[in-house]
C-alpha cells in the first residue's frame, strides 16, 4: 500500500558495522587503539568471520574473577568461547551449549592452533536440559565462576534461574543483545517486523527482571547490540 510505512528487520537493524555506537570512525578509533593492539592473532582470524568487538572486556572479567570453569550458551564460530578459552587456567573448562556443530567447528581449528581446544567440552544441545542435568548433581551447585548466554533469546529468563544455582555467588552472568538494536526504548515498535516486537518485548520484560532482582547486581552496557552483566549476591 502506498504510503505504508517500512517494516524494520534484523538486516536493518543490525546492518551496521558499529553496533549501537552509530560513529563509524569512532568505532574504529576504539579498535585500533583498545582492540586490535592487544588482540591474539587467533582472536584477529576469527573475529574476522564472526564480527565482534565484545572480547576484551569479556577477557578483563574473567581474568578479575579468576574464572576456571565457565558455561556458554550459544556459540555460534566460537569467538567469545576462543576469548574465554585463552584467558582461563590451563586446566580451566568451558561447558558450551549449542545446538549447531556445524558453525562451532568453523572456528575449531583455531582453537587447536592455539591450543586450547581441550579446555572446551562442547555439547551439541539446546541448552535448559543440559542446564537441568547440571543441577541434578549437587557438586555443581555454585561450581561455576562465569557464564555467557547469547542463545535463544525466548529463553533467557529461564536460564537466568538455572545459572544462578550454578554460578558462585561473586561469580558473573552475561546476556547478551539485551537492548535489541536500541528497540528496547522504542515507544512505538509498529514498523518492526513480528519476529523483532517479539524478541524486543522478550528483552523489555528481562531488563526489568534483571534489574528488580535482588539476588544480582547489574550493569547494562551499549558496546555491541547491548550486554547486561550480573553479579551473583547470594
Amino acid at each position: 500500500m502506498e504510503g505504508a510505512p517500512k517494516k524494520h528487520s534484523a538486516v536493518d537493524l543490525f546492518k551496521t558495522d558499529s553496533g549501537l555506537l552509530q560513529s563509524k570512525e569512532l568505532y574504529q578509533y576504539i579498535l585500533k587503539t583498545s582492540v586490535y593492539p592487544n588482540e591474539a592473532e587467533v582472536l584477529k582470524e576469527l573475529r574476522e568471520i564472526t564480527a565482534t568487538d565484545e572480547g576484551p572486556l569479556m577477557s578483563m572479567l574473567l581474568k578479575l574473577v579468576n574464572a576456571k570453569k565457565t558455561i556458554e550458551i550459544g556459540v555460534y564460530t566460537g569467538y567469545s568461547l576462543l576469548v574465554t578459552a585463552l584467558s582461563l587456567p590451563e586446566d580451566g573448562k568451558i561447558v558450551a551449549i549449542d545446538t549447531d556443530r556445524e558453525t562451532f567447528e568453523l572456528g575449531l581449528p583455531l582453537f587447536k592452533k592455539a591450543g586450547v581446544d581441550h579446555k572446551v567440552e562442547f555439547i551439541e544441545s539446546i541448552a535448559l536440559p543440559v542446564l537441568d542435568k547440571l543441577l541434578e548433581d549437587p557438586k555443581n551447585e555454585g561450581s561455576f565462576d562465569y557464564a555467557f548466554v547469547d542463545a535463544d533469546k525466548n529463553n533467557y529468563a529461564n536460564y537466568h534461574e538455572r545459572l544462578l544455582k550454578l554460578v558462585k555467588v561473586g561469580g558473573l552472568i552475561l546476556y547478551d543483545n539485551t537492548l535489541w538494536g536500541g528497540t528496547v526504548a522504542w515507544e512505538d515498535d509498529s514498523s518492526l517486523d513480528e519476529s523483532l516486537k517479539t524478541v524486543k518485548h522478550v528483552f523489555v520484560d528481562l531488563n526489568k527482571k534483571l534489574a528488580s532482582d535482588s539476588r544480582i547486581q547489574i550493569a547494562q552496557l551499549s558496546v555491541g547490540d547491548g550486554l547486561t552483566m550480573c553479579v551473583r549476591l547470594c
